[in-house]
């Protein structure tokens, strides 16, 4: 009787052709691409990008869940504006500063990206002022959230069209240092410096006539705080 004799590099040969063969067949075709949103993607996550950009008026169409050609032209627009690589596709930069954190399941958690993006509001805005002025800034934020005059959510607020300055000028996408996730933290954990101001500018620099029209309630460091 002749034996047959197994050798390792065989036994690894089988191994590997095996995990080939499972991931083929058995890995859903959606875990491939969750870190990318583009034409033709379909689901929660396509619907959760269509509302926000037509909360923030970069999108026009129907909340259906399905990546078509207007809404790859809204990422666009949202892109063009945003200091982001122009292509159409929600990856993870275009889906970070849109506040939101795409997961291998496909689906959109926007808990920690909001206290992320806030920070980065806070960073662009207010970085070099006091701590309590940082707090104050995501505070106007967490306001406007609460008005029935603004955007329903910290991102709308913050992507709502000249809003801010440094959506604006692309100093959103600055990543925000320990003390301005801080503030945001805190501002979001309920702590309000302001006491419920809408606005605040800085009178040093502020060129806008409007809202130098707006009712000053208090200042701190170089922002006035207003209603």
């Amino acid at each position: 009787m002749v034996k047959k004799i197994v050798t390792p590099l065989l036994v690894v040969a089988v191994l590997l052709t095996a995990l080939i063969f499972y991931t083929d067949v058995f890995t859903p075709a959606e875990d491939a691409e969750a870190a990318v949103y583009k034409q033709g993607s379909t689901g929660a996550t396509v619907r959760t990008i269509q509302q926000k950009l037509k909360n923030w008026g970069y999108y026009f169409g129907e909340v259906d869940g399905i990546f078509g050609s207007k809404t790859t032209e809204a990422v666009k627009y949202f892109q063009r504006r945003n200091g982001l690589t122009v292509d159409g596709i929600v990856g993870k930069n275009t889906a970070a500063a849109m506040g939101i954190s795409l997961s291998s399941s496909g689906d959109a958690s926007s808990a920690s990206g909001d206290v992320y993006l806030l920070a980065r509001l806070v960073y662009g805005e207010a970085r070099g002022e006091p701590y309590v002025g940082q707090v104050a800034v995501a505070a106007v934020v967490l306001n406007r959230v609460r008005s029935p005059s603004f955007p329903n959510t910290i991102a709308g607020v913050i992507y709502q069209p000249w809003a801010f300055t440094v959506v604006n000028d692309g100093q959103i996408n600055l990543t925000p240092d320990a003390t301005a996730i801080k503030a945001a933290q805190d501002a979001l954990n309920g702590w309000d410096p302001t006491y419920g101001c809408l606005f605040y500018y800085n009178p040093a620099t502020a060129t806008n006539a409007w809202i130098r029209q707006k009712e000053i309630r208090l200042s701190i460091g170089e922002h006035v705080f207003c209603v």
